[in-house]
């Protein structure tokens, strides 16, 4: 079993950056490929970015150029972040892990970032 716990969200100006944390618990971490998705009030959950257990990245073209995925794997520790950001960007993010990537068997609670105009 997988525990994930996002931090590092809150409210920013429209051009500020944050950076999101997915701490996960367990031994496997490295093996896990690691998503992040962002679901917005009366939307589907939609894709963000994800990262391999090699290392191969891939961002949502929303977000490409502005939005970096990384990994940490001594700290079991996934990032995303976040620069330029713009009121759209407004949603609940989760991280997700999983042993394929694109098939996500665990989930972070989510944490809340608000980009103000």
């Amino acid at each position: 079993q997988v525990q994930l716990v996002e931090s590092g969200g809150g409210l920013v100006q429209a051009g500020g950056s944050l950076r999101l944390s997915c701490a996960a618990s367990g031994d496997s971490f490295s093996s896990f490929a690691m998503g992040w998705f962002r679901q917005a009030p009366g939307k589907e959950r939609e894709f963000v970015a994800e990262i391999r257990s090699g290392g191969t990245t891939k961002h949502a073209g929303s977000v490409k150029g502005r939005f970096t995925i990384s990994r940490d794997n001594s700290k079991n520790t996934a990032y995303l972040q976040m620069n330029s950001l713009k009121p759209e960007d407004t949603a609940v993010y989760y991280c997700a892990a999983g042993v394929f990537v694109g098939q996500y068997n665990y989930w972070g609670q989510g944490t809340q970032v608000t980009v103000s105009s």
